[in-house]
């Protein structure tokens, strides 16, 4: 976790130039703008109205395809073409088309034909993962199915080789080999959820939501280093570069380890029995739970345990953010509202409470706490992630000043399994 002197780390003790003499960010805008309309209409193509929409609204053409380098709009979709292109290819399905569909296209589904090896209904290995049934309303539930199993081998921003970050097995989730290690951690979550706190609670929700943790822990930085519009979008980059990478490397030992999550081994192991544990919403902690009526209190993912996916973009996030700033103070508070909750609207918090992160240390050591007290994962899980997704953002770090710097160099990608090398983004 050492830092270094930051690109901003004296920046803080800079003279401030007045405002009147404040760059004209108005080309730049409009490229970006430009730029981010096809960017998520390739990627979330459902919304494409909402897209062309934020152009319009603001006094522009959405259809204006110029891509004349002189002008921002051409710069703009000039270079969204060049990054969806790039990407068309990664690995990720984007599109849909994997493995030569041409017609219904199924964007993002999974080509590499992972199965688990337990159904929803029935527990055929009590050391791998179990998809959950759901219910979506009324008398009506649907069965998980592991999300994007092929982002396991997408092609990387920062990493030449993802089979170089890798977390150890996972032994304590073993039954047959330790039935030992498998009922204590079992256990540990058990008594983290019997034992609840409202401040658990609010943190586990709010870590749960990336956008809120992960997407405003970067507004923080922005506002406190006063960063540029030039150097915000080389930060957002950075983290995001950082996040995407370390979800590579955990989709690939997820599927190599295919892990039990929580809920399916306090089933398995005490099923009939009458259990101390958190009730449900609004219920609070009760005594006469059965195993098999066991809920965490997140709602569990669609996908193997081991290692902590949150955890690791915590990490990954945090160092790059170390990395950057050259510090590992933070210096950020999150207020929540008494009854604020999502999960227990009107009841949790009881009264408000404040989230403080000093340090970036904090920031991610709790967001990796939070995935235990919220019942979806067991602590070796998030301690074997913090570990391996810390170096993570050192490369994320390092690409975006080689960018920066002007030494950053196209080279073949990588890419394992169906999709062919292609140039990466540069």
């Amino acid at each position: 976790m050492a830092t270094e002197p930051g690109r901003f780390s004296a920046r803080r003790a800079r003279p401030k130039r007045p405002p009147e003499e404040g760059e004209d960010n108005r080309n730049r805008n409009i490229a970006i703008l430009y730029a981010s309309m096809h960017a998520l209409t390739a990627v979330l193509p459902d919304n494409e109205d909402d897209w062309r929409a934020l152009v319009a609204n603001v006094g522009f053409d959405p259809d204006d395809d110029s891509t004349d380098l002189s002008s921002p709009v051409g710069i703009g979709n000039a270079a969204a073409e060049a990054v969806i292109e790039s990407r068309a290819r990664d690995g990720f399905n984007r599109d849909g088309d994997e493995g030569g569909r041409k017609y219904n296209l199924t964007p993002y589904a999974d080509y590499t034909g992972y199965e688990p090896v337990n159904t929803p209904y029935e527990i055929e290995d009590p050391s791998r993962w179990q998809p959950l049934l759901v219910r979506q309303g009324s008398g009506t539930y649907t069965a998980q199915q592991f999300v994007t199993p092929q982002y396991a081998i997408t092609e990387p921003f920062s990493l030449e080789d993802p089979n170089k970050f890798e977390t150890p097995p996972p032994a304590q989730s073993n039954w047959q080999e330790n039935p030992g290690a498998y009922q204590q951690q079992t256990d540990d979550v058990l008594q983290a959820s019997a034992e609840l706190t409202d401040h658990q609670k609010t943190s586990a929700e709010f870590f749960d939501n990336k956008f809120a943790s992960l997407g405003r822990a970067g507004n923080h930085v922005r506002l406190e280093e006063e960063l540029t519009l030039e150097e915000f979008i080389q930060f957002d980059w950075m983290v995001q570069v950082a996040a995407f990478d370390g979800g590579i490397v955990m989709w690939k030992d997820k599927i190599e380890y295919d892990a039990v999550r929580p809920f399916t081994a306090i089933q398995f192991l005490y099923g009939n029995d009458q259990l101390t544990a958190w009730g449900g919403p609004g219920e609070g902690t009760v005594d006469d739970i059965l195993g098999d009526e066991w809920m965490s209190y997140l709602p569990t993912g669609d996908h193997p345990e081991y290692p902590s996916a949150t955890t690791c973009l915590c990490a990954a996030h945090a160092q790059a953010n170390r990395r950057y700033l050259g510090t590992d103070e933070f210096g950020w508070e999150v207020e929540r509202a008494a009854g604020s909750s999502i999960i227990e609207p009107g009841v949790t918090p009881e009264s408000d409470v404040t989230l403080s992160f000093p340090t970036f240390t904090d920031f991610e050591q709790e967001c990796g706490k939070s995935r235990f007290w919220g019942g979806v994962h067991f602590m070796p899980s998030i301690d074997e992630a913090l570990e391996v997704c810390r170096p993570i953002g050192d490369r994320a770090y390092e690409l975006m000043r080689r960018h920066v710097d002007g030494d950053a160099a196209c080279k073949p990608g990588k890419g394992k399994g169906n999709p062919p090398d292609h140039a990466a983004a540069c």
